[in-house]
């Protein structure tokens, strides 16, 4: 073999070499990006749904459907209700209740009352209850089958996210209410229908102008992501599993409190064999503004997780069209959350308060 043959014979196996180096290369960037394996610890779960798996109970909560996010925070947006006393009834309240006294000509035990209780209750898409004024503490609250009562009031909520009491379940609370008395021997003393229903429309007015339900996307932008890979990362910021494939939440403080932030994996994804072989390009992370109290500062740690996701998994932090947002974008965001704080507490409905909570259900 010539030297001109040898040379070309070696130039040749340079280049074939250079060209499987370059694929390999390629398509080792274009894989999903995985956590490491022999490092990785089992995912943290829920407290609340960990306790209810051992005890093999019921869950007394579970996580609210996804609904569509906006931030339409009705700056201008105004809502008439009767002015609360400085006493509370129980559970029951007058800013977001049809509240119905149940006048007794003596006291009456809880388990009669119990036992005599509608088997629903619920009004159309509205909860509707039952509390007692406890003899023995004088506090009102739901009817305990130990205690005795002297007073009794049902209750029906005004407004949900579904919408406004009308005049049809408001008779069908009447017809419910009555029914109920009459088997305990109670006379209601029932409010106008057309002043609670004219207040239910109000009051949905108002929810509507202040239900706040933000969402950021991240987005790869270079490797998707193994759904093993984001559970691990997410993990590091303190997220756990939640009650539904896909779903990762970053615990309340407090039990019967609402999770803080909620970040979504595509849930066909998520309920893969092998998570480390799923991937996903995008994902959210929400936060349900009425759900979370201003003192926990929910809008400045969802947007310091976001972009710490973004920074460690190489990806950008977009809205739902896909339009990157813009750090000044960001700020107005937070002043309008700020200025939605204001709005909810300057009508008694503090966000993360019980009344919240239901009324933005």
């Amino acid at each position: 073999m010539s030297s001109l043959q040898l040379s070309l014979t070696i130039l040749g196996a340079l280049i074939m070499a250079g060209v499987v180096a370059y694929n390999t290369w390629v398509t080792r960037r274009s894989e999903p990006r995985h956590g490491n394996k022999r490092s990785r610890k089992e995912l943290a779960v829920d407290p609340t749904i960990e306790a209810i798996l051992e005890e093999e109970q019921d869950p007394a909560q579970s996580d609210a459907p996804a609904v569509p996010s906006r931030w339409d925070l009705g700056s201008s947006a105004q809502m008439d209700v009767p002015a609360s006393s400085t006493e509370h009834k129980g559970k029951l309240d007058a800013i977001i209740d049809v509240i119905t006294p149940l006048n007794l000509d003596m006291p009456i035990k809880g388990d009669f009352v119990l036992a005599a209780m509608p088997p629903s209750r619920r009004v159309g898409t509205k909860p509707f209850s039952i509390e007692g004024l406890c003899i023995a503490n004088e506090t009102w609250g739901p009817v305990l089958p130990t205690q005795s009562y002297s007073q009794l009031q049902a209750g029906l909520q005004l407004a949900n996210r579904s919408g406004p009491i009308n005049d049809i379940e408001f008779s069908e609370y009447v017809v419910k209410t009555q029914h109920f008395c009459d088997v305990i021997g109670a006379q209601p003393d029932f409010p106008d229908m057309m002043t609670e229903v004219q207040r239910a429309r109000e009051l949905d007015q108002f929810a509507s102008a202040c239900d706040a339900q933000l969402s950021f996307t991240l987005r790869a932008t270079k490797a998707a992501w193994s759904v093993g890979y984001v559970q691990l990362q997410a993990s590091k910021l303190g997220f756990v599993a939640g009650s539904l494939p896909g779903k990762m939440i970053v615990p309340p403080q407090a039990a019967g409190d609402a999770a803080l932030l909620s970040l979504r994996i595509d849930a066909q994804a998520a309920m893969a064999d092998d998570p480390e072989q799923s991937s996903v390009r995008d994902i959210r992370l929400e936060l349900d503004v009425g759900h979370v109290a201003q003192s926990l500062k929910p809008y400045t740690r969802m947007r310091d997780m976001a972009e710490t996701l973004c920074r460690d998994m190489d990806g950008v932090l977009t809205d739902d069209s896909g339009v990157a947002l813009q750090p000044q974008t960001l700020d107005q965001i937070g002043q309008d959350v700020n200025a939605l704080y204001a709005e909810l507490s300057a009508h008694e409905l503090a966000a993360g308060s019980a009344l919240a909570r239901r009324l933005f259900s």
